[in-house]
């Protein structure tokens, strides 16, 4: 009896006591098989698609049509199969003609079969990937918006943000960009990249908020052998890796004034210094910067160079968080379970209504990238074929935020059962805060009264917290 979930093998043999062995031999561990003693016959059956084959396994010499005639045949309409050859002759020219005809791997007789059972496996896998990823491939081809594949969203604000980003996309114009985290500045950045005359250049992005200032510069400039302790060869920094493409600087605002200072000689005068060089190097990147910050506001708090504003704000693009774009919500929910699914080969079909309703109703301060680990989390916990409510975080689910006794709402801090350390107590403070504010640094320090360093410091604390535990 065929199983409806196991992977279907061909298996194509004169030799009848080996045909039957090998038969015998893999459906005893959960595989369909289909044995042939005529590779002509096996041809018709899968061609006309009367056989299901995953993998198929051939002898080389066969009377009538041989193993190399037969893969050669079956490429005609099937450019993926695996098929893997066996020969009693062990000749280094038929292993290459067999490889150069298309076969997936050469085993030799007398056969190791546990061998032969490995070489299956890695076959099946081979299958999955390409599959999945011819599958991803198609998902986001489907996507198309202004011409640009995978990208999502049909609000007036993501509309308003991306036809800015086609029209500037050619000007040598600096552009900044506005958003909150996760809001998806970075898709603005690569429109502007790939509609524009560098998209055959490089696109390289970094997070200016997340490297420490004096290895931000090094990563920016680069730097020349022997600059400081440790730099036992040069490196090439970030603007030289853009030439003739584009560089995007995301969370703008976090640049240290030294920096600021350096990135505004830099777009004043398109040269670099790599630290520890005298000698300056033309780029020809084009700069996109992007920040969640109001920068007016870090001018006027002197945490922002005036100069370097007025030279970034030429084309301000504003994308409005998700929020404010309840249109996109599904249409990115539908996106991301498809990804999902693919990737953890779970059948899921879709959302209920009540699913639907929710992911609307949801305030999303995380943005996108919230709504995207959502959708992840309810693929891999769902019970049956639509994501359900339950299957989404609400209000009271991990350590967000729940319903108090008084219709607040706030971190769920204390438990009847169980009492924490103030010390735990201040870590957990510091989480909910971190992610209720989208995972921005700079505002998550404001709100808690910290400097950046100190979070920085708190967080790293968590990470390896979080390390252990998994450990």
């Amino acid at each position: 009896m065929k199983s409806k979930n196991a992977s279907s093998l061909v298996i194509i043999d004169d030799d009848i006591d080996l045909l039957e062995l090998l038969s015998s031999f893999f459906r005893q561990r959960g595989y369909n098989v289909a044995s042939y003693e005529d590779a002509r016959v096996a041809l018709t059956d899968i061609e006309s698609k009367k056989v299901a084959a995953d993998v198929v396994i051939s002898d080389l010499k066969l009377p009538v049509m041989s193993g190399l005639d037969f893969i050669k045949r079956i490429r005609t309409f099937n450019s993926v199969l695996p098929i893997i050859l066996m020969t009693a002759e062990g000749s280094l020219e038929i292993a290459v003609e067999a490889i150069e005809s298309g076969a997936y791997d050469f085993v030799l007789k007398p056969l190791h079969v546990p061998q032969l059972l490995i070489s299956v496996q890695r076959a099946l896998f081979l299958n999955q990937v390409q599959n999945e990823n011819t599958s991803l491939k198609s998902l986001i081809t489907d996507q198309d918006f202004l011409g640009l594949k995978g990208v999502i969203g049909k609000s007036p604000g993501f509309k308003k943000a991306m036809e800015l980003a086609k029209r500037v996309s050619s000007s040598q114009a600096n552009i900044i960009i506005f958003g909150e985290s996760g809001s998806g500045k970075e898709v603005v950045a690569k429109a502007v990249h790939e509609l524009g005359d560098r998209k055959n250049g490089p696109f390289v992005a970094i997070n200016c908020s997340a490297i420490p200032e004096n290895l931000l510069e090094s990563e920016l400039f680069g730097y020349a052998k022997g600059a400081f302790t440790g730099a036992v060869g040069s490196k090439t920094g970030l603007f030289e890796e853009a030439n003739k493409g584009t560089l995007f600087l995301d969370e703008i605002g976090d640049l240290a004034l030294p920096l600021q200072a350096k990135l505004l000689r830099v777009l004043q005068e398109r040269k670099i210094k790599r630290i520890g060089e005298n000698t300056t190097r033309d780029i020809t990147a084009r700069v996109i910067c992007a920040t969640h910050k109001d920068l007016k506001k870090e001018v006027e708090k002197g945490n922002f160079r005036e100069d370097l504003y007025f030279r970034l704000n030429v084309i301000p693009i504003h994308m409005p968080p998700l929020r404010e774009r309840k249109e996109d919500i599904i249409p990115l929910s539908e996106y991301f379970l498809k990804k999902f699914a693919l990737l953890n080969n779970a059948n899921i079909k879709g959302f209920t209504k009540g699913a639907i309703k929710r992911l609307e109703s949801l305030n999303w301060k995380g943005n996108v990238r919230e709504l995207e680990n959502a959708i992840e989390r309810a693929v891999v916990l769902a019970n049956s074929e639509f994501v359900d409510v339950d299957d989404l975080p609400g209000m009271d689910q991990g350590f967000g935020e729940t319903k108090a006794e008084e219709g607040t709402t706030g971190p769920a801090l204390f438990s009847v059962n169980s009492i924490m350390t103030l010390e735990d107590m201040s870590k957990k403070y510091i989480e909910f805060i971190f992610k209720r504010n989208g995972y921005a640094k700079e505002q998550t320090a404001k709100e808690l009264g910290i400097d950046r360093k100190t979070l920085y410091r708190k967080l790293k604390e968590l990470e390896t917290v979080e390390q252990l535990t998994i450990q």
